[in-house]
């Protein structure tokens, strides 16, 4: 109940647009996702995800490559600022992996 609220306050306040997308993060407990998504079109630009993949390691470590990962995404779609969408998460532990990791790759935010 307090995640909704949480997600929906911080949901309020972010909206990307083609200047300047959404880095929308999901983690579940089993898997990451990250997209960035232009509000104004309603289009998803670049998306990474461990479902599916063969990558090992603790969630923290998976979190970190998805975030190489979608910054690496976002460069070959010449996108270089996004603004950071986290969702109802708490910017602590594998969110925090994932956003330090994209930020060494070049995306600001």
């Amino acid at each position: 109940m307090k995640a909704d609220f949480r997600k929906n306050r911080t949901r309020a306040k972010i909206h990307g647009t083609a200047e300047r997308p959404r880095l929308s993060v999901n983690i579940s407990n089993k898997h990451v996702t990250a997209q960035i998504i232009d509000d104004d079109k309603r289009v998803t630009l670049a998306y990474a995800t461990t479902v599916g993949s063969k990558e090992t390691g603790n969630m923290t470590e998976l979190a970190a490559k998805i975030g190489s990962e979608i910054a690496k995404k976002a460069k070959k779609a010449k996108i270089e600022k996004v603004v950071f969408d986290r969702g109802a998460r708490l910017y602590a532990g594998r969110l925090s992996a994932l956003a330090d990791a994209a930020r060494k790759e070049g995306l600001e935010f």
